[in-house]
């Protein structure tokens, strides 16, 4: 009965040991393992062979480890088996993996060939790149297909919301990409139509050829730098790897079909930089020297002229995102949400292009409903609205918002008032509420102000005598009234400039 309970334990640990024989590691000898005392382990094979010295007729034998990734296939490695040619003549190998040290036993023969002494022999070197070259070239050709379609995934994720329905078609190698295109025709060409930007590929292929020069400014998003393209200067926003969604979301406002506008910063391209490390997410829009009204005000001054013009061109800009261009090609309307003198860039020819719209938000009017950002940014504390400080504003109802935007209009417009030369006086430039709140207000000391005190900035006498700069104070002071629904439109506000404007040519 013991006998018999004995084999039964034998067989089935047998058994085990066939099932699981791969686990364990096997053990070799080694000829070339001196300090491992002549002993090599493998999860494939042992190996013995023999090859005849050159020159001579003495046999050499060689004791390896033979990795079951090395062999091809690995479970049955081609290697292990002699095949009847001239070659094994002066080489054979053998192989073992029945137990340790197996292939201290192998004894493989070489074939007798008259031809033997005179063939060629591969040297352990010769042996060793045939097992691994193979193997290599295998692993980097996988190695270069996962890193391509992993790499593929990410743009297509970073990208899918910012596609338009024709990129399919696109060819980064597009005619409109040829040399000698500017940039000005090839948005002309390709967004007459819609105005929503250039195709996504085009954006990418332009976004990859751009030199970075200097850097022009910094912000709470991150850089801005001026970069060249093909001899032409282009403004780079570069976002920070945590402002992603506010770099989605202004990538995705500036495509809106119709937004396209001579004061809209005009939009080139969005994409991302990925090194392995780290992202940096760019934005690409057009360069203007002069750079923000806020530097602009710092450095110059203005005749009542230009000022008048400068005043124009914002509440034009401003009117065109806040309208709604019903159609099939229409535009939603859109409000700003952060706008300020650092937000508005200034042309050469002293017009001004509103930029940053990254808080904007746009108005659904097939169910009336806004679509505010998923961010934490909030607008800049000094030109937010009474309402907003309060939290007073309906938020469910987009007039609200454009409402606001035109509250900080009238803070702009005492901005640029004050530096207008007339007769050689003119004011320092200063920010609004400069002389009742710190440089950097917290939204209690600015609703103290604005909304218990309802203190707004300081109106000059002076300003009444001079026919452009009562224009701009009277615009200012209704912009900014208390009570939201009694302020003007971005239209209105347009208009009234644009009247004053036309009768001050005339009088010329």
């Amino acid at each position: 009965m013991l006998r018999s309970y004995w084999t039964i334990c034998n067989v089935l640990f047998f058994f085990i040991c066939l099932q699981f024989h791969e686990v364990w590691p096997l053990k070799c000898k080694c000829d070339m393992c001196k300090t491992t005392n002549y002993t090599c382990e493998t999860d494939g094979f042992c190996f013995t062979s023999v090859q005849k010295k050159k020159n001579s007729e003495e046999l050499i034998y060689n004791y390896r480890c033979l990795a079951k990734d090395l062999g091809l296939p690995s479970i049955n490695p081609l290697l292990c088996h002699t095949p009847q040619n001239q070659l094994n003549s002066t080489f054979v190998l053998e192989c073992c993996k029945n137990e340790d040290f197996c292939n201290m036993n192998l004894r493989p023969v070489l074939l007798i060939s008259p031809a033997a002494s005179e063939g060629s022999y591969l040297t352990s070197l010769e042996i060793a790149m045939c097992i691994m070259v193979p193997t290599l070239i295998v692993c980097l050709i996988v190695i270069i297909y996962y890193y391509l379609k992993t790499a593929n995934h990410k743009k297509r994720g970073l990208h899918h919301h910012l596609r338009h329905g024709d990129d399919s078609i696109e060819d980064p190698d597009h005619p409109i990409l040829s040399k000698g295109v500017s940039l000005k025709y090839m948005i002309e060409m390709t967004t007459s139509g819609s105005g929503s930007g250039l195709p996504l590929l085009v954006q990418r292929s332009i976004a990859r050829q751009i030199q970075l020069i200097d850097i022009i400014g910094q912000g709470r998003f991150g850089e801005v730098w001026r970069g060249r393209w093909r001899g032409e200067n282009v403004a780079v926003k570069i976002f920070s790897s945590r402002e992603e969604r506010s770099w989605f979301r202004e990538a995705e406002i500036y495509q809106t079909v119709m937004l396209r506008h001579e004061n809209i910063l005009g939009f080139i391209a969005a994409d991302n930089k990925d090194n392995g490390t780290w992202t940096q997410l760019w934005l690409i829009t057009d360069y203007h020297e002069h750079g923000s009204l806020f530097d602009f005000l710092g450095r110059n001054t203005l005749d009542s002229k230009n000022m008048i013009r400068m005043a124009l061109s914002i509440a034009t800009g401003l009117a065109h995102l806040h309208m709604d261009i019903m159609g099939t090609q229409g535009k939603p309307a859109i409000a700003h949400r952060d706008l300020k003198s650092k937000n508005i860039l200034v042309k050469s020819n002293v017009t001004c292009a509103i930029g940053d719209l990254g808080l904007a938000v746009r108005h659904d009017v097939t169910n009336d409903t806004v679509d505010i950002p998923l961010n934490n940014r909030v607008g800049t504390k000094r030109y937010m609205a009474p309402e907003v400080l309060d939290e007073t504003m309906n938020i469910d109802q987009f007039d609200s918002f454009k409402r606001a935007d035109v509250y900080a209009l009238g803070l702009i417009f005492w901005e640029i008032a004050r530096r207008c030369n007339v007769g050689g006086i003119f004011d320092d430039y200063q920010l609004p509420f400069y002389d009742a709140v710190p440089p950097d207000p917290t939204i209690e000391e600015m609703r103290r102000v604005v909304c218990f005190d309802r203190q707004r900035p300081n109106i000059q006498n002076r300003w009444q005598s001079c026919p452009a700069l009562h224009v701009m104070s009277k615009l200012m002071k209704e912009c900014w009234y208390h009570n939201a629904t009694a302020r003007l439109t971005a239209l209105r506000i347009k208009k009234t400039l644009s009247n004053f404007k036309t009768a001050d040519e005339l009088q010329m």
